[in-house]
């Protein structure tokens, strides 16, 4: 009952639809309740005649035409409240869908990091889905069946008590048939869930990755996998969908034998001469009514235990609370310098396992620094700490003696710049994707910051230069014209601190050299935390900082570290030597060779 009355209040601003749509309910279940009155009464003025008694034609003709009425306005009724309920419907599902992403762009990275991204759209949509038809039932249907229920009992109890009291006892009956049903119902439908689920989340992997797919001829196995999942739907479904069948069967076997026993008795009063004709065909006409509401009382718990099921999980990802928030009396970042310092800083994904065990370093304004160390020693992990997408278990980072706990998340990430190793690129035109770095910039701001990005050139190329569809994640793009976007982005959002992972180890020499030259346009004046792939690259900052056991084991300019004997003095040994060793040790270090 608890989650019921939560999908309520989950859409409970709307309450004027709400409310519209009931009130055309309850007057359509009025008014269906007025049609075997009319009947009655018409046919008491043909028994009359058919006595030898004189009956009042005129007032046949004006049951008929009552009874054209009613249908007249019944069929109103039911399209104004329709629309208002398709009116319902589309605006809950709009709120809905904006809770909930509002919700997953305020959860942390950690929870993406356990998450598929098909699993999380498929939540949104089976919640979103089975809410809405769940309210827009309870609009259409629910408050129908409660009126219909009471305006029937009531009638029926005047012209004949004993008949109503038996119609009555037909809701405690099969209520409590269908209750006793719906722990194992939703037993099922968990498993349904969770598998359906998973489906979906193979179906996005596989489809955001079809080059790899494709590449790999595993179209087969990947359907297999896919269908797998159905598999184990459809044979769930079989054992739930027969407990279901089976218990409504008896449900209604025990109705059957209630409204027979109604049968008889209207039938042996009126032959008795209890009721008359009239009386009778209204009784009878009354109990087929109920007999909708009571038939429907399935369809309505059916909907109840599926909302329950099916929201189970959206609820679960809205419940979910932000490992990361800003305190209270947060303040904005302010850049003056550009003075970032990692400070003893403790870190693991698991509790059990850290990743950076007391890593100390500081990057001096304008520096541009070089993270170097095995792979899996920490190095996406810092830039992930400093963006703050993390927390530190202890330790502190600060930028210009600010520590960015202490800060807001939107003005600390406003003053970092990030051009990943892949470039992330949207749907759209290359205008949209440049101008994500600052949504509000001008044209001539947007050209200027490609041209620096020396992307400017392959722009113009295009039939529609910067209004050119790029296609998901850039698909239309080659490497080199990606990474330039990315970079141009990064220019225009013009941050004093950047993260570089650098994104020139997979591109061929003349796209490598395009894109160094932008990213030197790019590091110019700020400072720079780049995770080299090159040695080359390495060579060309101003600091190298090697990580070993989650610890900074050297720190030191390229031609310091060069006469060292450390970390960086074997890679560059091995880069002369040019064996398979030497290069398997490059691949450890992620340093192309």
């Amino acid at each position: 009952m608890k989650h019921i009355l939560r999908i309520f209040k989950f859409g409970s601003s709307l309450w004027r639809y709400y409310v519209g749509v009931g009130v055309f309910t309850i007057l359509l279940a009025g008014m269906s309740q007025l049609q075997p009155l009319f009947t009655k009464g018409a046919i008491d003025q043909v028994t009359k005649l058919l006595s030898g008694g004189k009956a009042d034609v005129f007032l046949v003709g004006v049951f008929a035409v009552l009874i054209f009425l009613t249908d007249v306005g019944q069929t109103l009724l039911s399209n104004l409240g329709g629309y208002l309920g398709d009116m319902l419907s589309v605006k809950l599902q709009r709120l809905m869908s904006q809770r909930y992403y509002e919700q997953l762009m305020s959860l942390p990275q950690s929870y993406f990091d356990s998450e598929l991204t098909g699993k999380i759209i498929n939540r949104m949509n089976r919640g979103i889905n089975q809410i809405t038809d769940f309210i827009q039932m309870v609009s259409n249907n629910f408050l129908q069946f409660i009126f219909s229920t009471v305006f029937t009992l009531i009638i029926v109890a005047i012209y004949a008590w004993p008949v109503a009291l038996m119609l009555l006892t037909l809701y405690p009956i099969f209520i409590g048939f269908t209750i006793k049903t719906s722990s194992k119902w939703q037993g099922y439908q968990r498993t349904i869930n969770e598998e359906l689920d998973n489906a979906s989340g193979r179906f996005a992997e596989s489809i955001g990755q079809i080059k790899v797919v494709k590449s790999f001829i595993q179209e087969i196995r990947e359907l297999k996998l896919f269908s797998r999942r159905y598999e184990k739907v459809v044979a769930t479904t079989r054992p739930q969908s027969r407990f279901w069948h089976r218990q409504d069967i008896i449900r209604r076997l025990v109705l059957n034998v209630i409204f027979l026993v109604v049968f008889i008795y209207v039938f042996i009063e009126t032959a008795h001469g209890v009721y008359g004709v009239g009386t009778m065909v209204l009784l009878i006409q009354y109990s087929m009514l109920i007999r909708i509401p009571i038939f429907s009382i399935s369809f309505l718990v059916d909907q109840s235990q599926r909302a329950i099921a099916n929201t189970k999980d959206y609820f679960e990802a809205m419940d979910v609370k932000p490992e990361i928030s800003d305190k209270k009396g947060a303040k904005r970042l302010r850049v003056k310098a550009g003075l970032v310092e990692f400070n003893d800083v403790v870190f693991g994904y698991d509790p059990t396992v850290k990743v950076l065990n007391g890593l100390s370093f500081t990057l001096e304004p304008g520096m541009k620094a070089a993270l170097v160390g095995e792979s899996g020693q920490g190095k996406t992990t810092v830039t992930s700490l400093l963006l703050r997408f993390y927390e530190v278990t202890s330790g502190s980072i600060t930028i210009d003696d600010q520590d960015i706990n202490d800060v807001t998340q939107k003005s600390l990430r406003s003053n970092i710049g990030v051009v990943f190793q892949e470039p992330a690129l949207f749907s759209g035109t290359i205008r949209d994707n440049i101008a994500y770095g600052s949504p509000t910039a001008s044209e001539k701001d947007i050209i200027a910051a490609a041209k620096s990005a020396n992307a400017h050139e392959f722009i113009q190329q295009f039939e529609s230069g910067y209004d050119s569809e790029i296609g998901e994640r850039g698909i239309r793009l080659s490497g080199g014209q990606k990474q330039r976007i990315a970079i141009a982005r990064a220019l225009l959002k013009d941050a004093p601190i950047l993260i570089l992972d650098e994104a020139t180890s997979s591109l061929d020499t003349k796209s490598e050299r395009r894109v160094q030259e932008a990213l030197e346009r790019l590091m110019e004046g700020r400072t720079t935390l780049i995770i080299a792939h090159r040695l080359s690259t390495i060579a060309g900052v101003d600091r190298i900082i090697t990580i070993d056991g989650g610890k900074v084991r050297e720190i030191g300019s390229p031609s310091q570290l060069a006469r060292s004997n450390g970390i960086y003095a074997e890679l560059l040994k091995l880069q002369k030597v040019h064996t398979k060793a030497g290069e398997k040790q490059l691949k450890r270090f992620e340093i192309a060779a």
